[in-house]
């Protein structure tokens, strides 16, 4: 029997992903009237994806190399099914060239470019080559197949320094090194092909010349199996943190019209080197003159949904037509720019913690309504789990407006509406960042969060005297509610029937400071409350979305609540608050960490020992490295002190809490 084509009509299409993307494409997918079949590691057995899709496979462990990575698998499970068509969406196996290649050979419709094309693109050194041919601007560097460190020390040296190390075979910022100077190559390129041979299967590295304040464009392209390609503008990725992007846009606000003209004819040439077939991004950095191509992503970018917002194109069913063998729908001069669209990417990650993945159980998950040009690729719910074995991405917030800066008003509306507690978030970060002024005035490069790391990630407002009566009124509301079930606990029935009762609450914001007060008064048909001797008035009616209405000295505010044992997360018009509920009675439940304990931060892999046993380090001297979800994370030596023992070996599966090393103190 005659293998099929390339391209063809499917009616069941699997989706080889997890998360939001596999929440994404599903939905498209069902709104075409496609069945879908969702597949997932036993870390996912409960996952939204799973649930959304017409049927599920389970791949096999947790680790993604014994899942999502499993190619054998994957068209093991679509034969399961009767899955004619899969789609890769982004990251795991999205650039594989060899996926592709076994999709064909099994009878199976990739949707996506071919294995020849992810070749020549996916490849950013062979990439390169073809761009140079194309006439396509390239940033100075080294692109070769030899990888030995004499040849890549003397490549760094001819280009010549800062430079940056990017691994060959993937993205997302995962085996990206700058290097300032000759004596922190090697150790960087050592650092950088480990943890690219961990994400991708291949450690080859290129290097450039580090540009230096540059700001990053990129621009989506789709063609299809006619010879029809198309760009659909560009967008501005410029905010990032280690490489990673934090905040993108469409269009960019830093291109002139003829400027956009031009970059985007640039990466029509560059797809058109390879009569490109799907959808892909052409990745440009800037130096604020002349525009240089990086890079192509041979699949969906995580920041497309900017792009459909702005053009009122859904990319993912342009892919799954050009995956049937239909042409584009749309010619170049039909497609249509339309205000502006920015999107900020949540994580479950602490960055008073230099960002350090948050792993757990989703306790609260509140987000705002899809309206007014708001819109949220979520691949998570309440009581889902956060496991360390994958890319920390919760959701992403998109939000449109005719002009940028309504764009940046509604988006952080967005963020300032959303809870997500039981394990940590990025969001308050996201918030600062976003309206940061420079930020609004776009007077931003790819090393701007860096630089300003300290003031966006500095400690939240102090609670006043409204965040207090919240508090009291949190606690009263579930204290009522767990003893009595009645709507309200302001009723008088609901107290003490006769004679005027006190009630001393004390909280405390942050470790080490000093617990404030605040004093209750109570009965049958009075309530007051002191905090630290100011007297203020109070009531409060709980709401259906969880939070109530509290009257504070006679104005009212709506108040999210959220209480887990003596925590009190509060929002509030003044924006979030925790604090830690001192509670006379009940006992207090503070842990006291010991600072001297080098522990697993979270469960991961010990990927590299820094330190020798017996040495003598400073504080802040490197120690051991764990990779934990996909990125490397480097423990230090908290205090000055001798090293009296290493607890692990490379190779280790750690969990939380685990020591793994023991310092001690210099006398």
């Amino acid at each position: 029997m005659a293998r099929p084509g390339l391209y063809r009509r499917f009616r069941k299409l699997l989706i080889a992903n997890r998360g939001e993307i596999a929440v994404r494409v599903i939905r498209t997918a069902r709104a075409m009237g496609l069945k879908t079949v969702a597949v997932y590691s036993e870390a996912d057995r409960n996952a939204l994806h799973v649930a959304l899709a017409d049927e599920a496979v389970l791949l096999g462990p947790a680790r993604a190399r014994d899942s999502y990575l499993n190619i054998e698998r994957l068209i093991e499970a679509a034969r399961q099914t009767g899955a004619e068509a899969i789609h890769p969406g982004y990251g795991f196996l999205s650039e594989s060239a060899e996926f592709a290649q076994t999709c064909l050979d099994a009878g199976l419709v990739f949707v996506g470019p071919t294995a020849a094309m992810i070749t020549a693109m996916g490849s950013k050194s062979g990439s390169k080559f073809l761009m140079e041919q194309a006439g396509v601007p390239l940033v100075p560097g080294y692109h070769g197949e030899a990888q030995d460190e004499a040849t890549l020390a003397n490549e760094a040296a001819r280009i010549g320094f800062p430079v940056l190390i990017k691994a060959s075979a993937g993205g997302g910022g995962r085996g990206m090194r700058v290097v300032n100077a000759a004596g922190d190559l090697a150790d960087a390129v050592t650092s950088a092909k480990r943890e690219a041979k961990a994400a991708f299967g291949d450690d080859r590295v290129l290097i450039e010349k580090f540009v230096q304040n540059p700001r990053h464009i990129e621009v989506q392209i789709i063609g299809d199996s006619h010879g029809n390609l198309v760009s659909l503008f560009e967008r501005e990725c410029t905010l990032q943190r280690r490489h990673q992007k934090v905040i993108e846009e469409a269009p960019s606000p830093t291109l002139t019209p003829e400027q956009r003209e031009t970059v985007c004819a640039a990466a029509r040439r560059a797809a058109g080197a390879v009569n490109y077939v799907g959808a892909g991004t052409i990745e440009f950095v800037s130096d604020g003159r002349d525009v240089f191509f990086i890079e192509m992503n041979t699949r969906l970018q995580v920041e497309h949904p900017v792009t459909e917002l702005i053009t009122g194109v859904d990319l993912v069913e342009w892919q799954l037509r050009v995956a049937f063998g239909e042409a584009l729908p749309l010619t170049q001069d039909q497609i249509r720019l339309h205000g502006h669209a920015i999107e900020a990417r949540v994580y479950a990650e602490n960055p008073a913690k230099n960002f350090m993945p948050s792993v757990g159980t989703i306790k609260t998950w509140r987000l705002p309504a899809e309206t007014g040009g708001l819109r949220i690729d979520a691949g998570y719910r309440e009581s889902d789990v956060v496991s360390p074995y994958y890319d920390a991405m919760l959701a992403k917030m998109i939000a449109w407006a005719p002009t940028r800066e309504v764009a940046i008003e509604r988006l952080n509306r967005g963020l300032e509406d959303t809870d997500v507690r039981g394990i940590v978030s990025n969001i308050p970060f996201l918030s600062s960042l976003l309206t940061h002024p420079d930020v609004v005035a776009n007077a931003i490069d790819t090393g701007f969060i860096e630089r300003h790391l300290t003031h966006l990630t500095q400690s939240g407002t102090v609670a006043g005297d409204l965040e207090l009566c919240a508090a009291v009124a949190a606690i009263l509301i579930g204290e009522q509610t767990a003893a009595t079930e009645q709507a309200s606990p302001w009723r008088a029935s609901g107290w003490m029937p006769v004679g005027l009762r006190q009630r001393v609450f004390l909280f405390r914001q942050g470790a080490g400071n000093e617990p404030r007060t605040a004093t209750l008064a109570y009965g049958p048909s009075v309530q007051r409350l002191s905090i630290e001797g100011r007297e203020t008035s109070f009531s409060a009616l709980p709401t259906d979305d969880g939070g109530f209405d509290l009257v504070c000295d006679g104005v009212k505010s709506h108040v999210v609540a959220v209480i887990e044992g003596h925590e009190l997360y509060l929002r509030t018009r003044n924006g979030r608050f925790d604090l830690h509920w001192i509670d006379p009675f009940g006992g207090d439940d503070e842990e006291q960490a010991g600072e001297d304990k080098i522990v697993a931060p979270l469960p991961g892999t010990v990927v590299a020992l820094l330190a020798q046993e017996g040495a003598v380090l400073e504080k802040g001297a490197a120690i051991l490295t764990l990779e934990v979800m996909k990125m490397e994370q480097t423990l230090r030596a908290p205090f000055a002190g001798r090293l009296k023992a290493i607890k692990c070996k490379v190779g280790d599966i750690v969990q939380e809490g685990v020591e793994l090393a023991d310092l001690e103190p210099s006398a």
